[in-house]
């Protein structure tokens, strides 16, 4: 004869986790200012990613690895412009 199955007790005190928030795609433009018209886009097959604002049209392209994301593309294009202006 089989036995019954048992109920696994549940766990006191211990509450499950939410993933984690998405990261945004949209920024603001550091060249004309407007707010969450820059795009990042990342193609990972040529390894290269893209930001670019609809507004201005201004570009910035890079190489991106394996965990690049849209966030890293616009920091590196702001940091950019930093070393831009500084020199």
């Amino acid at each position: 004869m089989g036995k019954r199955k048992s109920r696994k007790a549940k766990a006191v005190g211990v509450k499950k986790t939410k993933g984690m928030e998405k990261l945004d795609t949209q920024f603001q433009c550091p060249f004309c200012g407007h707010g969450t018209s820059v795009e990042c886009r990342i193609d990972k097959k040529i390894q290269i990613g893209e930001a670019f604002c609809w507004n201005c049209l201004e570009r910035f392209c890079t190489q991106i690895h394996a965990l690049t994301e849209p966030i890293d593309i616009y920091a590196e294009w702001i940091d950019e412009c930093e070393r831009a202006n500084n020199s």
